[in-house]
């Protein structure tokens, strides 16, 4: 059975956490993007 994340991760215990990003077809999650010149910094946040 799922679980919502907010029950999985106890922010007093671990305050941070590693975040894995994976892209698909090039797609670009965060950064500049240098074959089409897009630039995706806004997701960062």
């Amino acid at each position: 059975m799922t679980q919502p994340r907010a029950s999985q991760i106890c922010l007093e215990d671990t305050p941070w956490y590693h975040v894995v990003s994976r892209c698909v077809r090039r797609a670009f999650l965060c950064g500049q993007d240098s074959v089409t010149g897009n630039n995706y910094e806004h997701r960062r946040g």
